[in-house]
């Protein structure tokens, strides 16, 4: 497998790792959102020249239409990064009216040039064993991470985590923001990383000049699902708070529309209105509303304004764009696919990581686990479930682990994957049913049905393209559920 090329750049205490894209300062690692990372690699390569605001906001916004203020927040932002104080400008000269300049002193390495420069600086802050092992996956000598750069684990990654590992999903969801898709659909299992992916995506539309919305359907309580009308209702105050509009929802709503034309109606008018700029609506958790009485009234609707895109292409549903995240099969519960949104638009599927990205993921954690043999034994272990590969090397780091010791108490109750394991196990044997398919998986039976196979795969629990060809997810939860199952 050919690697990419090493390539960084020096400059100051500061070290840029093109291939792996981190900033380091004196060896440690500098958190940089994905704009802010691609301005100071466009400086940094065009080092003592001058780049214009618009040849700038060119370079790393190729496939937008951005206001300039978004490159001076990002440039702010970067100054911050750097240590630059206000009035400072040690790395980052404004040219007035003009653009930029990069002014410090830039050292470039590539390739076994830059072999030395890595064990140079590592002597004065991580442990290198100058003959480790490379191999296939072009593992480093084994590191040490500082125990403060670690991070709890479990719900979204921060934006600016070391940690996140990108995923093909990332570009494919990224063009469909430039493009500004109507619906864009990001399906996966549960603890796949959605709502890490959602979070960034969203991030990637601000960064673009969009206007974010998001609604996070886990945070709904009862009164909110009560009646179609209160979820609208509740919708719309929703979008009104975040955008900070002028005009409320109650202020408008009218009591002789239904429910549905109220909330479009408010949308095209308060929301979209007559100007230009582009909103992107996140909708995480949308599984929620599948078995809501109303939930084929909500979808619909979303259809409906897809839709609206040809039938009025003047009007202002072109500037709206719905980003979804979801893990149920839609069409278990939406009968009726002439009124469903998840037969349109653009359609992302999130899986589990590769053994190549739990490498990566492992060098990040400074390597600890130091051979080919290990990665590989690791994954056997969690196979790319994000969230447990991401346990288990967190336990190994902040602990000095070593994977025998993880290995050893991996299907305990009371072990690093305790609480993860017993939530399984209790959401399954809630459902005598489901309880039952997951015996005979264990036995090396086939799913009975279509609706237990999907309801398995969408909780994340069996891997499988169909009812007769599944498995458990990994061999963790094969060892704990043949315990306690069979």
């Amino acid at each position: 497998m050919t690697q990419p090329a090493e390539h960084f750049y020096e400059f100051g205490p500061f070290r840029l790792d093109v291939r792996e894209r981190r900033l380091l300062r004196d060896g440690e690692p500098v958190l940089l959102t994905p704009k802010v990372f691609d301005i100071l690699l466009v400086l940094v390569q065009h080092s003592g020249h001058m780049l214009g605001k618009d040849e700038l906001m060119r370079a790393v916004w190729p496939d937008s239409f951005v206001e300039e203020t978004n490159l001076t927040r990002n440039i702010s932002m970067l100054r911050k990064a750097l240590g630059e104080r206000e009035g400072e400008e040690h790395y980052i000269e404004t040219v007035p009216k003009w653009g930029y300049r990069f002014v410090a002193d830039v050292k470039e390495w590539r390739d076994e040039e830059a072999a030395p420069v890595v064990r140079e600086r590592a002597t004065a802050s991580v442990v290198i064993e100058e003959t480790a092992r490379r191999d296939e996956f072009h593992l480093p000598p084994p590191a040490t991470t500082p125990r403060d750069v670690l991070e709890p684990v479990g719900g979204a990654v921060p934006l600016d985590s070391p940690f996140y590992i990108v995923r093909p999903t990332d570009e494919e969801f990224r063009r469909a923001m430039a493009r500004k898709d109507s619906i864009v659909l990001v399906k996966g299992a549960r603890q796949v990383g959605k709502t890490s992916l959602l979070a960034r995506s969203l991030q990637h539309a601000r960064e673009a000049g969009a206007r974010v919305v998001l609604t996070d359907f886990q945070h709904l309580n009862a009164s909110h699902l009560a009646s179609v009308e209160a979820f609208f209702l509740m919708l719309a105050k929703s979008i009104a708070d975040q955008l900070d509009l002028a005009v409320l929802p109650n202020q408008v709503w009218d009591a002789d529309l239904g429910p549905s034309m109220n909330f479009t109606r408010y949308l095209r008018r308060e929301v979209l209105g007559q100007g230009s700029v582009p909103l992107v609506w996140g909708l995480d958790e949308v599984d929620r509303l599948f078995t809501c009485e109303f939930g084929s009234e909500v979808f619909g609707l979303f259809r409906s304004w897809h839709n609206a895109r040809s039938l009025d292409p003047q009007g202002p549903w072109q500037h709206l764009t719905l980003a979804m995240a979801y893990a149920t099969e839609a069409h278990l519960f939406i009968t009726d696919m002439y009124q469903s949104p998840f037969n349109v638009g653009t359609r992302l599927l999130l899986e589990d990581f590769t053994l190549n990205q739990v490498a990566e993921l492992n060098r990040r954690y400074g390597s600890p686990l130091r051979e080919t043999v290990e990665v590989e034994r690791y994954f056997g272990l969690v196979g790319g479930h994000p969230y447990l590969v991401r346990c288990g090397l967190h336990e190994m780091a902040a602990h000095d682990k070593s994977l025998v010791a993880l290995e050893a108490q991996a299907a305990d109750d009371e072990g690093p994957f305790g609480d993860h394991l017993r939530r399984l196990l209790i959401s399954l044997t809630q459902d005598g049913a489901l309880c039952e398919v997951v015996r005979g998986v264990l036995q090396g039976q086939p799913c009975p049905t279509a609706e237990s196979f999907y309801r398995l795969r969408s909780a994340g629990v069996i891997l499988g393209d169909s009812a007769r060809e599944v498995r458990l997810r990994c061999r963790l939860y094969t060892t704990y559920l043949e315990r306690h199952l069979l």
